[in-house]
This record gives C-alpha cells, sequence and structure tokens, in this order.
C-alpha cells in the first residue's frame, strides 16, 4: 500500500531521519531507528548531504528499513549533480532494493557553487522525468514551503510552482517547517483555492534547543519567529533543560493544531533524536504500538 493510499484513510505519523558521516554514527542509527520502530510510523524518509554527500549511508539506511518490514522507507533525492543517466540508474538501484517512494527536490547547492550542475535545474523538471520514466512504479512527493521559497519573489508564484509539480505528477505534498500556525492556515487554504488536492504531510520541527530553533528559523528557511515561540525562547533563554521540556509541550500543541486542521500526516524531523520524539509522542497520548 502507499503512503498516498494510507493517507486516505488516516491521519498518519512519519518520521525523517538523516543519514550519520560515519560508520560508529550509522552504528547508533540503528538504534535510534529500534527505538522510533515501536511507535510504528508509517512511513520514515531520509536526507543525504548536499550533492549527494552520504548516499551511501542512505542507500543503506533506506535499504534497512524496506528489509525489515517495519515502516516504507522514502528517500530524498535531488537535482544536484545528476544527468538523466544519473537519476535512471539511482532510481533503479533504489527500485532493486525495495524502495518506490521518493521526494524529488532542487537540493542545496555544493558549497562554492551556485547552481544544480545538472539535467534539471528545479524540482519541477526531476519531478516530471521520474514520473515519465517510472510511471506508477514509484510514489513521488514533492516540498510545499507554507512562508514562501526564500527564492520565489512572492507568495503567489510559490503555490503557482506548488501546482506545477502536482500537475506534473507528484503525489503529495511535505512542508517545511514552519511554526507560524496562522501563516500556515493561509497557505492551506490558498493552496486548496488555487486547485492543489494533493494530501498534505506537515513538517513538525521538535522545540528542543533555544540555538537550533532560531538557526532553523532564520539562517536555514528564512521563517518567522511566531509571538508564542518568541516568549517561549525568551522565558527559557537561559535554561536549556527547560526549554526543552517546555518546548516538548509547546511541540505537542503545535501538533494538535494541525490535526484540527485536517492534514493528512504529522511528519517529525526526527533529527535522529529517538528518546526526545519518543517523549513528545508519549505527551501527545499516543502509546508505542511496538511494545
Amino acid at each position: 500500500m502507499t503512503i498516498v493510499e494510507k493517507m486516505k484513510k488516516k491521519t498518519m505519523l512519519s518520521l525523517e531521519v538523516f543519514p550519520p558521516k560515519t560508520d560508529a554514527g550509522m552504528e547508533k542509527l540503528r538504534g535510534v531507528l529500534d527505538e522510533l520502530f515501536l511507535w510504528q510510523p508509517d512511513w520514515v524518509s531520509c536526507t543525504y548531504g548536499a550533492g549527494g554527500t552520504n548516499k551511501g549511508y542512505n542507500l543503506d539506511i533506506c535499504r534497512a528499513m524496506a528489509v525489515s518490514g517495519k515502516t516504507l522507507p522514502l528517500s530524498h533525492y535531488t537535482c544536484i549533480h545528476h544527468t538523466r543517466e544519473d537519476i535512471r540508474a539511482d532510481i533503479n538501484e533504489y527500485l532493486g532494493i525495495g524502495v518506490n517512494h521518493f521526494l524529488a527536490l532542487r537540493g542545496d547547492f555544493v558549497p562554492g557553487e551556485n547552481a544544480t550542475n545538472g539535467d534539471f535545474d528545479h524540482a519541477t523538471g526531476l519531478i516530471e522525468f521520474m514520473r515519465s520514466t517510472w510511471g506508477d512504479r514509484i510514489t513521488i512527493a514533492c516540498s510545499g514551503i507554507p512562508e514562501g521559497h526564500m527564492l520565489s519573489p512572492n507568495f503567489t508564484q510559490d503555490i503557482a510552482f506548488l501546482k506545477q509539480k502536482q500537475d506534473l505528477g507528484a503525489d503529495f505534498i511535505i512542508t517545511q517547517l514552519t511554526y507560524d500556525m496562522e501563516q500556515f492556515k493561509r497557505w492551506l487554504d490558498a493552496i486548496r483555492k488555487a486547485g492543489i488536492t494533493l494530501p498534505v504531510a506537515v513538517g513538525v520541527m521538535p522545540v528542543l534547543d533555544r540555538d537550533k530553533c532560531i538557526r532553523y528559523c532564520i539562517s536555514m528557511n528564512g521563517c518567522a519567529i511566531p509571538h508564542a515561540l518568541a516568549r517561549h525562547i525568551s522565558k527559557y533563554y537561559n535554561d536549556p533543560e527547560g526549554f526543552r521540556d517546555a518546548g516538548m509541550d509547546y511541540t505537542v500543541q503545535q501538533m494538535y493544531e494541525y490535526i484540527a486542521l485536517g492534514v493528512n500526516d504529522l511528519h517529525i524531523y526526527a533529527l535522529n533524536q529517538s528518546a526526545a520524539v519518543s517523549e513528545i509522542l508519549r505527551r501527545s497520548g499516543l502509546v508505542p504500538r511496538g511494545e
């Protein structure tokens, strides 16, 4: 059963992990996944670094998840340094290990470069090529950015690009992080009015660390720090443990708000931290179904 088929039946839980840089880190991640699997996530996505760095570990992680049968693996896949021939070889390799779900992205440029240096400059071209080449053999997710892509001149054009992704063959949307719930509501309303009917998996970034929280918003995604989050940062500015504990409750409340809006999936950025994610899920009222 594909992710999209599951989304039609229930609000799902999914997670994102990232590949480590060392063999020791890879071994640690296996333990993290074992704990996260207790929650029986409907699917787990795995990233890889700019320009394909850590791609080998990405393949290993996706293979391990596919073999385990404990979840459905989804791999990120970018335009960076990829020719059509590269893409054919890569996707066929993933299919060979039982992975047929992908998040198609432009990807972050390699440091020192200002282009993809591949055959496609945008995710739209990659999505069109993947759909025309593999048809219904694969499921394709695309990225949605509730506060608009930093390179888009305006919000309206950003919505138009998302509509193109749907028209070219994307199956569902995974959103980048946003803590601004009012903006998320405006975005959700806007995409539906634009005729974008794809299911939405909303990216949930746990509020666990003050500096990382600020960096994720400002230096990495160009998104807002809303008043409620600003108050949280101020209240616990010199109290890391208090910030983490209250931040878990903040995250749970945001999850409740997303569910109330009717999103199809809560996609939690696990940050390879199984203990923190497990505690957040417990506080949300869920029970680890694998125990």
